[in-house]
C-alpha cells in the first residue's frame, strides 16, 4: 500500500468506528453489558488505528488543501473546524471513559458517554464526509 492511498484507509476506519458505535449504544440499550464492552473495545481499536494511520499519512503527504473555490468550500470548512476541535478535545474523554470502564465505574463511565459518545459518533462520521469531499467532489 502506498502512502497517499491512507486516505481511503482513514476513511474506512472511520466508517468502521461510526458503525461500531451505533452498535455499541444499540447493545448498551439491550442491557448486552459484555457485548456492549466489546464492541466499544473494537470501536477504540479502530479509532487508534485511524489516528496512527492518519499521523503516518500527514507525516508524509503534509496538509492536503480543499481544491474547490466554490459555494462548497465554507460548507467543507464548517464540517472541517468542528470536526478538527472535537477529535482533539474529545480523546481525553475517551481514556477517562475507558478508565471508568474498565475499572467498573459504570454511574461516572455513563455519565461521561453522555457527553462523549455523540462527539465521537460526530467525529467519525464528519471524517468520512470531510474524505468524500476533499477527494472525491
Amino acid at each position: 500500500m502506498v502512502v497517499e492511498n491512507l486516505s481511503t484507509l482513514n476513511a474506512v476506519l472511520n466508517g468502521i468506528s461510526f458503525f461500531l458505535l451505533i452498535y455499541g449504544y444499540y447493545l448498551i440499550k439491550k442491557k448486552d453489558k459484555t457485548a456492549h464492552k466489546k464492541i466499544m473495545l473494537t470501536a477504540t481499536l479502530v479509532s487508534v488505528l485511524f489516528l496512527i494511520s492518519y499521523l503516518i499519512y500527514h507525516y508524509y503527504v503534509g496538509s492536503v488543501p480543499y481544491p474547490h473555490h466554490d459555494w462548497t468550500r465554507y460548507l467543507y470548512f464548517a464540517i472541517l473546524i468542528p470536526h478538527v476541535i472535537l477529535a482533539a478535545l474529545n480523546v481525553p474523554f475517551i481514556v477517562v471513559l475507558l478508565f471508568y470502564a474498565l475499572k467498573g465505574l459504570e454511574p461516572k463511565h455513563k455519565k461521561l458517554a453522555h457527553f462523549v459518545w455523540p462527539v465521537w459518533l460526530f467525529v467519525s462520521v464528519s471524517g468520512v464526509i470531510i474524505y468524500g469531499m476533499l477527494y472525491h467532489l
